[in-house]
């Protein structure tokens, strides 16, 4: 009986670790693309924003009373780093982080200090966005073709 009983708390452990890793989700939304984040903070989180411009994850917290850590994974897909080596802030000061890949992402593991409001997440690439370059050199080349198609046969009667 004691055994049985050995084994059903071992085996409740580690399915408790796997599926209660993060006590939150947050999902977040960007142009039509929806990612759901996973996080673990002893505050709250506000607001999760991507700046695409400087290519980093905002997250916004309040109610951080004692230094802890900030967990949240994420996918490559989200944002990445090159080697995945990120840099992250926090409340603006760089910080020293644990960072771990997972199978579809990565898994940080950031510090955080009482009264923290922000944490900034800095990659190498966020969602990508369709390439206006792209767009603009296709325009052109249908544009180029057209007018010098109706400028040989214009020339030719």
């Amino acid at each position: 009986m004691r055994l049985l009983l050995i084994f059903f708390i071992l085996v409740f452990s580690i399915f408790s670790q796997n599926f209660l890793a993060y006590g939150e989700k947050y999902k977040l939304t960007v142009d039509e693309n929806s990612f759901e984040i996973n996080y673990s903070t002893t505050g709250r989180v506000i607001a999760m924003e991507i700046d695409k411009e400087l290519s980093s994850l905002l997250v916004g917290l309040e109610n951080v009373e004692i230094d802890s850590i900030f967990e949240i994974e994420f996918t490559h897909e989200l944002i990445s780093a090159m080697n995945n080596e990120f840099a992250v802030l926090v409340n603006g000061y760089e910080v020293n982080y644990e960072i771990s890949a997972t199978d579809l992402g990565s898994k940080l593991t950031i510090p955080i200090f009482a009264d923290t409001e922000e944490i900034e997440i800095i990659g190498t690439n966020v969602i990508p966005e369709f390439p206006v370059g792209i767009l603009m050199v296709l325009v052109f080349t249908i544009m180029f073709v057209v007018i010098f198609s109706r400028t040989k046969i214009a020339a030719f009667k």
